[in-house]
């Protein structure tokens, strides 16, 4: 601030928008290299064109004489925007409020005469008739007018409590957000779960989807330095894709009220707004609404960002979280692969096809039905044409019952055995153990699956319940050789409490028990309370073992027969040596927990022969009440850094770009 009779300095603005939440106004500043390029658009005299300026990393865009800030990607309120120089402070949470821009000119006058003058204790009336007075540069205060009982006096007056006035955003207390790198490697879009709420404060997906942007770029500063400094990595941006919106603007929403009771209304409106629409997704009507909405709205911000980021030349992955998974894994499982994949898929298909009447003529020989070869044949009957038969088919083809019934005997025991691989070949690789089906197979509700535009990198399932869906499909098992038609990465991540999560590597290994990948803790070790459970986990089965053998060894010489002096001396040092051998050749297998390294498992394809399944650590308060905290377990993704760096480090290890220390545990 300037000393009384000093040089006045022109005020420097900065550039603020209003965010309105629950009726209640908060001033937002933008950041530091946004308002330097509204300031400069606004220096440039751009605002008779109606300027629009970019800013949020291009998420939203300024109109600049309107002052209008505006969402580009998804729908949201027009908040204002505001040329801030002069700020007061707020009635209720001591927050700095700005001016009005024309205010704020007549207090910068004021106070550039009382510098130049050194003629202080300047009284101004504001448009609302609040008198605000410049003591002195260090002192300038606001006076809220207090109503008075005589309604016809409404001259300005300044009782009530002085609220203190600031010049520059500098002398306020606000925190000016970094802005965020220029230059976008990547495009993940986000599919929300049940319900308009995605978290425990019941916020948005636009919100949820914020935090998660904002995870990203700090866990990009702590990890990615050395890549940043080489100018190797800039940001991902992230995108919310919503379709609950869109599924309960059809009408269902008053069909509903009209049958539910009204007892308990606020449940019931609840269960009518979220969980309802995992049964909505079950129904083929709105399965058909919600994958469309899902596939167009990502087609639609694909092509937006394009258009918008002419110069990006990066992957794109996808992310869903919850019931938001399950339809991007349905979506995805019913893309047509490239012309490559295609012309492979052909080729197996005719060879299989000729195969495939050989393979019935086997199975009929099996069942001693020989004699109705002729009638398969005739019909263009392969193996999977048989497996999708039913009586009725049978029996028009003029097959007897005795045959039907063994026919269908041995299409329903195999069928029990069933793997999942819509790979669309149609043909089997062995006989008992994996009938492939098609969709129709599947148990998926009956829908025309939109394709997308661009072949996704990596698919990344937040509290995915995919593995009970497939389960209660049907699926008793996934074909370690599938793969994702059009992509080529899926990792399933989950809390250790999420009760809507479930595993899917025990899909495609079920005779195997492992344990999923433990995520490393971002600051690149084990939570305390974990190793410390391990460490206590490790010490009883060591004391456990140890007590065995000891035993063991008691019980031994107990019951041991009784031997010659002479060879007493070697006998105990058998006895000696078996007892240190013992706890050795088979100590007790310690819980995998314990265990540091994980052994190499085969899971197949699904996620390029990598692990799939990974559980996050539990903080040391969780770890009291699983029941406490199943529902935040649900929703605690959007804000964890564990989740948001392996999303990170899997992106960027498909560019060649690694952490700058790996961290432990980490494939």
């Amino acid at each position: 601030e300037p000393e009384p009779g000093g040089r006045y300095e022109a005020v420097v603005p900065h550039w603020f928008y209003c965010k309105v939440t629950d009726t209640r106004e908060r001033w937002v500043p933008f950041s530091a290299q946004d308002s330097e390029r509204l300031e400069e658009a606004h220096g440039a005299g751009r605002e008779q064109d109606d300027v629009v300026v970019p800013t949020s990393g291009g998420r939203y865009d300024v109109h600049l004489r309107t002052r209008r800030r505006v969402a580009v990607y998804w729908e949201e309120e027009v908040s204002e925007v505001r040329r801030c120089t002069w700020f007061y402070k707020g009635d209720k949470d001591n927050k700095f409020i700005p001016y009005s821009e024309s205010f704020s000119e007549e207090l910068e006058e004021a106070y550039m005469i009382a510098v130049t003058l050194d003629e202080w204790k300047k009284k101004l009336e504001s448009p609302n008739r609040e008198v605000i007075i410049l003591h002195n540069p260090k002192l300038m205060v606001h006076y809220h007018p207090v109503a008075s009982s005589d309604d016809w006096v409404s001259t300005p007056t300044e009782q009530g409590r002085p609220r203190t006035v600031k010049r520059g955003v500098e002398n306020i207390a606000v925190e000016i957000p970094n802005g965020e790198p220029l230059q976008i490697d990547h495009l993940v879009f986000v599919v929300h779960g049940i319900g308009p709420a995605c978290d425990i404060r019941f916020r948005s997906i636009v919100q949820c989807v914020n935090d998660f942007r904002n995870v990203s770029l700090s866990m990009l500063q702590e990890h990615f330095k050395k890549a940043q400094e080489q100018q190797q990595v800039g940001r991902v941006e992230f995108l919310p894709v919503n379709w609950h919106s869109s599924l309960h603007s059809t009408g269902v929403d008053v069909d509903l009220e009209r049958i539910t009771l009204p007892s308990i209304n606020r449940l019931r409106h609840f269960i009518n707004d979220t969980i309802l629409d995992v049964f909505f997704y079950n129904s083929s009507t709105y399965c058909q609404t919600i994958v469309d909405t899902v596939a167009s709205e990502m087609n639609r911000l694909h092509q937006l960002f394009l258009q918008r980021n002419p110069q990006f030349k990066g992957g794109v992955s996808i992310a869903g979280h919850s019931l938001g998974s399950l339809i991007l894994f349905d979506l995805l499982t019913n893309q047509k692969a490239g012309p490559e994949k295609e012309h492979c898929a052909q080729g197996s298909r005719t060879t299989s096809s000729t195969g495939g009447i050989e393979e019935v003529k086997e199975i009929l020989k099996k069942l001693e039905l020989s004699e109705y070869c002729d009638v398969f044949e005739k019909e263009k009957m392969d193996r999977q044409a048989l497996f999708l038969c039913t009586e009725k088919n049978l029996q028009e083809m003029g097959i007897p019952l005795g045959p039907r019934m063994k026919i269908l005997h041995y299409i329903s025991s195999k069928t029990e055995m069933k793997v999942w691989s819509p790979s669309q070949l149609g043909d089997s690789t062995e006989d008992g153990r994996s009938c492939q089906y098609r969709d129709v197979g599947l148990g998926q509700v009956s829908a025309n699956y939109p394709q997308l535009n661009y072949k996704p990198t990596i698919f990344f399932a937040f509290g995915s319940p995919i593995g009970m869906f497939l389960t209660v499909r049907g699926v008793k098992r996934i074909d370690p050789n599938y793969s994702l038609p059009t992509c080529k990465g899926f990792f399933n991540i989950f809390h250790p409490f999420d009760p809507v999560a479930y595993r899917i590597e025990p899909m495609i290994v079920p005779d195997l028990e492992f344990e999923p990948m433990l995520l490393p803790h971002h600051k690149g070790r084990k939570r305390m309370h974990l190793e410390l459970k391990e460490g206590l986990t490790r010490m009883s089965v060591d004391l456990k073992n140890n007590l065995l053998g000891s035993l063991r060894v008691a019980w031994q010489s107990f019951t041991r027969a009784p031997v010659p002096a002479l060879e007493a001396g070697s006998t105990e040092a058998e006895a000696e040596a078996g007892t240190e051998k013992l706890p050795d050749t088979k100590p007790e297998e310690p819980p995998a927990a314990v265990k540091e390294e994980t052994p190499l498992i085969n899971v197949g394809r699904l996620n390029g022969g990598n692990r799939i399944d990974y559980v996050l650590q539990e903080k040391p308060i969780e770890s009291f009440n699983e029941y406490l905290f199943a529902l935040q377990g649900h929703l605690c993704y959007w804000e964890s850094e564990d989740t948001v760096l392996l999303v990170l480090k899997e992106i960027y290890q498909t560019q060649g770009i690694t952490l700058d220390q790996p961290l432990p545990g980490s494939q």
